[in-house]
């Protein structure tokens, strides 16, 4: 079987092809370029994804799935308001491949994909309760359990970087004060860090540098970004109790600096339920995660295909 899968990003869009265990056949990339508009992104995905298939004559496309940034409709691919996309706001992107391939199209969340995939290839594979939690710029996640998707109403995806820490903290898109993206996406960081007096520029990545060669300041910011993902995944630990809690993203690469402090906050924090079950792991996709992600997202949508 051969699926074509899309990975839409606030900066970069992959397209690639892959089989049903999880292979990726090809693939190609692109920046996302929404300023050039909706019907020039879907000319660029179609234009990769004709590539792709002209490497396999002699193979059937079998269907499109997708992963993409932002509020987006599962059943429609309608995106919602979107910060990195707004160009594209109001489209289907799912329509416009089924025109274009004559294909079946899932689309799904960025998140809630990459927790289908990690829970059919990755790190989450076999687990009866999977959450997937992404740390990088932002915070998102996604739910599996028993094999399907949680949602919620009319298919909405649970925006699991948003629930509230601080009321007093940093107001944030979403219009909360102190949500958990705010306090612990890697921006989060990295402004603290310069708030302090920090290495000017420094991002996530840099600050994580730091801690490791035992820069102060850097450790400081540290266990502060440790202090509030312990909190955060308490919180999940708490209210769904999963056998697994996937952790990827950008600043989870840096995840033995922030796991001491992140397992003893869910160790006091989360008396009422067996939290000592719930594995935390790193997501093990790697790169491919958003691939994979759109693939997962075709396959859990069409499995009799």
């Amino acid at each position: 079987m051969m699926i074509g899968a899309v990975d839409v990003g606030g900066t970069k869009i992959a397209v690639g092809l892959m089989d049903e265990h999880g292979a990726i056949l090809a693939q190609q990339s692109c920046p996302s370029a929404q300023e050039r508009g909706f019907a020039d992104g879907m000319s660029r995905i179609s234009r990769m994804l004709s590539d792709c298939l002209a490497l396999f004559p002699r193979q059937t496309l079998a269907g499109i799935g997708i992963g993409c940034t932002g509020p987006i409709d599962p059943v429609s691919g309608v995106l919602g308001p979107n910060n990195f996309l707004r160009s594209w706001e109001g489209h289907s992107i799912a329509t416009s491949l089924e025109e274009a391939f004559g294909v079946t199209v899932a689309t799904e969340n960025d998140a809630d994909a990459a927790a289908l995939a990690e829970t059919r290839w990755g790190a989450g594979k076999d687990a009866e309760s999977c959450i997937y939690i992404t740390v990088s710029t932002g915070i998102g996640g996604g739910i599996v359990n028993q094999g399907h998707l949680v949602r919620g109403v009319n298919g909405a995806h649970p925006e699991l970087g948003h629930h509230g820490m601080d009321p007093n903290g940093p107001r944030c898109a979403c219009g909360m004060h102190g949500c958990w993206e705010r306090l612990a996406a890697g921006p989060a960081l990295a402004l603290w860090f310069a708030e302090q007096g920090g290495e000017p520029g420094a991002d996530a990545r840099r600050i994580c540098e730091l801690a490791t060669q035992g820069e102060p300041l850097a450790q400081a910011a540290v266990e502060r970004e440790s202090f509030y993902l312990g909190i955060g995944l308490a919180n999940m630990v708490t209210l769904f109790t999963p056998q697994v809690i996937v952790l990827g993203g950008g600043v989870m690469e840096s995840w033995p600096l922030f796991e001491k402090t992140v397992r003893e906050t869910i160790r006091t924090q989360c008396g009422l339920v067996p939290h000592q079950r719930t594995h935390l792991v790193r997501a093990s996709l790697g790169t491919h995660t958003g691939l994979a992600g759109g693939a997962a997202a075709w396959l859990h949508r069409y499995p009799g295909l």
